[in-house]
C-alpha cells in the first residue's frame, strides 16, 4: 500500500515536472518550475529505491520488518506509518552512531511462557538460534518484559533528562544465540511503547527495535497489597496486546517442564533474568547486530507473582501455555553501544539451508 503510494506520488510529481517544462519557454521566471522539476525527479529517484530496498528487505510477520501502523486515525498517524515503514528512510539513518542512553525504570514485570521449542522456531532470525531447554532441547521460553522507562534520554544530557517523558514499555522476546560466536541474547519478537515519536526514533535508528505504538497502556500498583495490573490496547495498532491481574505470592515449587528444564525457581531466575544484550539479524548486511545493555538485578529481590494473564498476541505464538510472573523493584538501565558481527557467506548458506 505504501508502496504503490510512494509510487503514484512520484509519478504525479514527475508528470508535472514535464508540463512544467513544457511551458519554460514562454516564462520568464521558470526557477519555481525547476525546483519543481528537481522534485519531480528527486521523487521518483526515491520510489525507486523504495522498491529495490523492499525486495531485498520485505515485510516478516514479526520483529523489525513487520508492518507497522499507529493507532491514531489523525493525518500525522499515516505520515508516521509511511516513515515506520519505509526501507529507504531505514537505509538513510541506520548508519548513524547511536548514543549511549539511559532510564530509571520502575515497575518491572516479566511474564514468562515455557513452551515446545517448535512453537518459537518460526520466530528466530536468520543466522541466530534459538536457545533449547530441558532433556533433548524440547523446550524454549518466551517472556513478556513491561516498565515504566523514567525520562529514558541520552546519557550525556545529564539532568537535562527529567524533561523527556517516561513511557511505558513491553518487550516480546526469545532467547537466542549466535552458534558462530557463541554468543547469547535476547531477540524482539516485537516491543511497543506508548508514546509515537520515541517508538518511530527507536525503529529507525535502531537495528533490533520493532517498536510499536499501543493505542492505551497502563501499569498500577497497589502500594499496600503489591497487587499490580497491566493493560495493553493495541486499538487500531500494530502492538501486541495484553491484560494481567497479579498479586504478590510465594515461590512456586516447579514442575514438570519447567522443573525439567531449571530445577527449581532459583534456577529459573538465573537464566532468566540476566540479561546483557539484545540480538538481531541483517541478512541484507550479512551481519548479526548486538544491543549491548546494563540492568544490574538482583535475582534475591525477585518477588512472585501469580494471576490471571489473557492475551490475543500471546495466544497466537504460545497457545494455551500458563506463565510464571515476577517482579522487579526499580531498577538503572543502560543502553551502551549498538556492535555488529560480520556473516561469513558460508554460515549465510548453511543458516538458509
Amino acid at each position: 500500500m505504501v508502496s504503490r503510494l510512494i509510487t503514484w506520488v512520484a509519478l504525479a510529481f514527475l508528470l508535472l515536472a514535464l508540463a512544467l517544462s513544457v511551458l519554460a519557454p514562454i516564462r520568464a521566471d521558470v526557477s519555481w518550475i525547476h525546483a519543481l522539476a528537481a522534485v519531480g525527479a528527486f521523487a521518483v529517484v526515491a520510489a525507486v529505491a523504495e522498491w529495490r530496498l523492499r525486495r531485498e528487505r520485505p515485510f516478516e510477520s514479526h520483529g523489525r520488518m513487520a508492518r507497522w501502523r499507529h493507532p491514531s486515525r489523525w493525518p500525522f498517524a499515516r505520515a508516521f506509518d509511511l516513515l515506520a515503514n519505509s526501507r529507504l528512510v531505514s537505509a538513510w539513518v541506520e548508519p548513524l552512531p547511536i548514543a549511549p542512553m539511559v532510564s530509571d525504570i520502575e515497575d518491572v514485570v516479566y511474564v514468562n511462557y515455557l513452551v515446545e521449542a517448535s512453537m518459537l522456531e518460526r520466530l528466530v532470525p536468520w543466522a541466530l538460534e534459538l536457545e533449547r531447554l530441558g532433556p533433548g532441547g524440547r523446550y524454549a521460553l518466551f517472556s513478556i518484559l513491561t516498565y515504566r522507562h523514567g525520562h529514558f534520554s541520552f546519557r550525556f544530557l545529564g539532568p537535562l533528562r527529567r524533561l523527556f517523558p517516561s513511557p511505558v514499555q513491553s518487550n516480546w522476546r526469545i532467547h537466542v544465540m549466535d552458534p558462530r560466536t557463541k554468543i547469547a541474547g535476547i531477540f524482539f519478537v516485537t516491543n511497543a511503547i506508548d508514546h509515537g515519536p520515541p517508538a518511530l526514533a527507536a525503529r529507525l535508528f535502531t537495528e533490533g527495535m520493532p517498536m510499536h505504538v499501543f493505542a492505551r497502556s497502563r501499569i498500577a500498583r497497589d502500594a499496600r497489597t503489591g497487587a499490580i495490573e497491566l493493560e495493553f490496547v493495541a486499538g487500531e495498532g500494530t502492538a501486541p496486546d495484553a491484560r494481567a491481574a497479579l498479586a504478590p505470592c510465594e515461590a512456586p515449587a516447579l514442575e514438570g517442564p519447567w522443573r525439567e528444564c531449571f530445577g527449581d525457581w532459583a534456577g529459573f531466575l538465573n537464566y532468566c533474568v540476566p540479561q546483557h544484550r539484545a540480538m538481531s539479524a541483517q541478512p541484507w548486511h550479512r551481519r548479526v547486530t548486538r544491543h549491548e545493555i546494563s540492568l544490574p538485578i538482583d535475582v534475591s529481590k525477585v518477588e512472585p507473582l501469580s494471576g490471571d494473564v489473557r492475551s490475543t498476541t500471546a495466544s497466537k505464538l504460545v497457545g494455551d501455555a500458563s506463565p510464571l510472573c515476577f517482579r522487579v523493584g526499580g531498577l538503572h538501565f543502560t543502553f551502551e553501544a549498538e556492535l555488529h558481527d560480520p556473516v561469513p557467506r558460508a554460515v549465510e548458506t548453511s543458516t538458509s539451508a
